[in-house]
């Protein structure tokens, strides 16, 4: 069989950066002991969820396996008796999650095997230290002038990427690393531009790139062989590491941290810078800058790990700039990524979250300046600048570079428009997944706005507001109503009127009434009977004294009256 001849079975093709949450949502007592159910979620969709049952004796085992990282992890502690009452399982089923929320919390941890296969067991099962040692030693088959040393067990983060120690036979004291990786999710190359591109690696020259001994690849991973570096990389010399140690062990809770020196800091930065900027007028894409990619010898610098972008294997970084829409290319990623490199030269480690705030004394404030170009709340919002444009501030620009080496990467039209296309496809899916990230985030702040006590209380208030009003509209509403029925049963008249059955008072002293028209002529009339006065809008006062004439009224006060003459002749 050739080498890699084909993908192995059962083969995921899983973005390794996603990260997982996990939440504990029940717990169930058995005979002898408790589990619990724990809903585990890939990303910000509920759809990629699935729930897995672990025990306290699990939690204990993957908390024993993390040790190496010498970090203090809040793991509840053991209980040989009372440990079924509910109120502990209770308690301790809080002190577990704030276990759970500090693992997934730490980017190193959430990213290293042990945790991915305590929260997935089915899609990381597969034991990738057997199948990278199955396909190196098919390909010493056929090139036998190599023979392995010893396996690098997990010194980089990766978890489908495997190094293992080698030497050439005729030279026994020269050591190599071989380097062999699964293909990622971006990988958009066909596989026969795939193969040119990884061996093209090898012709690459230049002063600030580690250079390539031996890179082949086939349809499913591909193998990279480089010197072994004895001082390690810049990563180790940042955190007084050793290069062969596990990456935990390395890198989680440096004992010591201490930034480099002002003058390493703008040499070192204005080399990398210079590198980026070749690789991008090349139009290699890259995208894989941290410190444990730069290799030191002496005072240069050499970045490692070109293939990876061609095999399409996501950044280290990735989960942080994925926050943020104005980090969409690759390019802008480089440059993203040089601040987090920046920032731990600088201060002896990475910053603790993305966007920085503030930032602490630094040697230079020149050195705060570029910073603040890069990873702060406003570079956040408008953007990153160009590799050009940092090499022309102040803090690299006074750095005299004295190496002469040739540079040389000599890219085929035909590749050049390949890798062109992958890199679009790369940056697409990088927008399409900051797209979904930003709208879940803007949904679960709405959310969780809406949820607050606060805001509960405020929708009461008005809730309670706009129930008196409409209460006050509804009572003027009826209000009208009966004004207007009132007017509608007068003779058109704005004023109201004494119903017609009603007596009509006596005048009282010191009213004053409307005269009457002339009467029409005819016998005069007998003054002696009071005349009825004319109808007046009845208020309160009015109706009291109507009231109050009715009972007084007396029928003896009333005089007689004389009775006409029929038989006076009419005036015709």
């Amino acid at each position: 069989m050739a080498f890699m001849e084909k993908p192995p079975a059962g083969k995921v093709l899983l973005d390794d950066t996603v990260p997982l949450t996990a939440v504990i949502e029940a717990s169930q007592s058995l005979h002898s002991h408790t589990e619990y159910i724990i809903r585990v979620q890939r990303g910000i969709s509920m759809e990629n969820s699935w729930q897995i049952i672990r025990r306290y004796s699990d939690f204990d085992l993957l908390n024993n396996t993390l040790q190496i990282s010498a970090l203090s992890l809040p793991l509840p502690p053991k209980k040989l008796i009372g440990n079924m009452d509910r109120e502990f399982i209770a308690e301790r089923q809080k002190g577990l999650q704030n276990y759970l929320n500090v693992i997934t919390s730490n980017h190193i941890l959430s990213n290293c095997e042990l945790v991915k296969k305590f929260l997935d067991p089915n899609s990381y099962s597969i034991n990738y230290t057997e199948i990278a040692l199955q396909h190196v030693s098919m390909f010493f088959r056929s090139e036998p002038k190599w023979e392995v040393v010893e396996p690098l067990k997990d010194i980089g983060w990766r978890i489908r990427k495997k190094y293992f120690l080698m030497k050439i036979k005729n030279q026994p004291k020269e050591r190599l690393v071989l380097s062999w990786a699964d293909l990622g999710p971006d990988k958009y190359l066909a596989d026969r531009d795939l193969q040119c591109a990884v061996k093209l690696l090898s012709s690459c020259s230049h002063p600030y790139i580690y250079k390539i001994i031996f890179a082949t690849a086939s349809e499913s991973s591909a193998l990279v062989i480089r010197h072994f570096s004895e001082k390690g990389t810049l990563k180790d010399l940042i955190y007084k590491a050793k290069p062969k140690d596990p990456f935990l062990k390395k890198y989680c809770n440096p004992k010591k941290i201490q930034g480099l020196e002002l003058q390493q800091i703008k040499t070192f930065g204005r080399q990398i810078l210079e590198v980026l900027k070749f690789l991008h007028e090349k139009g290699f894409p890259y995208g894989h800058l941290h410190a444990s990619n730069v290799v030191l010898e002496g005072d240069t610098c050499r970045l490692l790990d070109l293939e990876n972008s061609l095999l399409g294997l996501p950044s280290f970084y990735r989960s942080y700039f994925t926050q943020f829409r104005k980090i969409n290319t690759l390019e802008a990623i480089d440059v993203h990524c040089f601040g987090h490199l920046l920032y731990e030269m600088t201060y002896g480690r990475p910053p603790d979250s993305i966007p920085v705030d503030s930032f602490p004394p630094a040697p230079s404030m020149s050195v705060v300046t570029v910073l603040e170009s890069v990873i702060s709340p406003e570079a956040m919002k408008n953007g990153m600048p160009t590799v050009s444009r940092l090499l022309q501030m102040p803090l690299f620009s006074d750095v005299l570079l004295t190496n002469s080496e040739k540079t040389q990467f000599k890219i085929p039209a035909k590749l050049k428009e390949a890798l062109r296309i992958a890199k679009e496809c790369i940056e697409k899916r990088l927008v399409e997944e900051q797209k979904l990230i930003h709208q879940h985030r803007r949904l679960t702040r709405a959310q969780s706005h809406h949820g607050s006590e606060e805001e509960k209380k405020k929708r009461k208030i008005l809730a309670r507001k706009k129930s008196k009003r409409s209460a006050f509209e509804s009572g003027e509403d009826q209000s009208m109503k009966y004004s207007n029925s009132n007017n509608s049963a007068g003779s058109g008249t704005s004023s109201p009127l004494t119903s017609p059955s009603s007596p009509v008072p006596p005048p009282t002293a010191g009213a004053s009434t409307i005269p009457s028209p002339p009467a029409a002529p005819g016998p005069p009339p007998n003054l002696d009977v009071p005349t009825p006065p004319q109808l007046q809008p009845v208020n309160s006062t009015s109706r009291s004294t109507l009231l109050s004439s009715i009972q007084n009224f007396q029928k003896a006060a009333l005089k007689k009256t004389e009775t006409c003459d029929h038989s006076t002749p009419r005036i015709s």
